[in-house]
């Protein structure tokens, strides 16, 4: 039998669960606003050319894991860039223009990809080298899963990148 006390438990749930995104990921969930970070090697395609472009598919995620965090970006999340290979470094602030959907460039399988659009540069990239030193970043999985395109960044992670990138 419902009673006046159940019922507000489900309202209170319901408001609670409305401002929970989850990761597909069970282990990692965000409340509010979700951070990311993406992978390009700058000679394919650098964070000039995506601010030349105004905006970007990011296509030709071939990872499962990378897919999946591509799948949980939301609209309006802030996603760091970052040059990877030559550079390595985080160069610059997107976010999340349209949700995912289907890969165009995708020949076979169930691929997505989402638009990102340019924010701004940081002022002071932040280099691998700084983010493995940095009590707060070195847990960060582009240092511990390095070979993956596409990983969630936590609410503290996004913080102090922005901290070291101002200076």
């Amino acid at each position: 039998m419902e009673t006046a006390k159940s019922r507000l438990v489900i309202i209170r749930e319901i408001r609670v669960c409305a401002f929970i995104s989850v990761h597909l990921c069970p282990s990692v969930v965000y409340f509010g606003m979700n951070y990311w970070l993406v992978k390009s090697e700058p000679e394919a395609y650098s964070w000039t050319q995506f601010v030349k472009d105004g905006k970007t598919a990011w296509t030709g995620v071939r990872n499962f894991q990378a897919r999946n965090n591509l799948r949980a970006m939301k609209k309006g999340d802030s996603v760091f860039f970052y040059h990877s290979v030559s550079d390595k470094q985080i160069v610059g602030l997107a976010r999340v223009a349209k949700e995912f959907y289907p890969d165009a460039t995708a020949t076979d399988g169930d691929w997505s990809c989402v638009d990102l659009e340019p924010v701004r540069p940081l002022k002071n990239p932040v280099t691998l080298e700084t983010i493995k030193a940095d009590a707060v970043l070195k847990e960060m999985p582009l240092v511990k899963q390095s070979r993956l395109s596409v990983t969630p960044l936590t609410k503290a992670h996004a913080e102090r990148i922005l901290k070291l990138a101002n200076g």
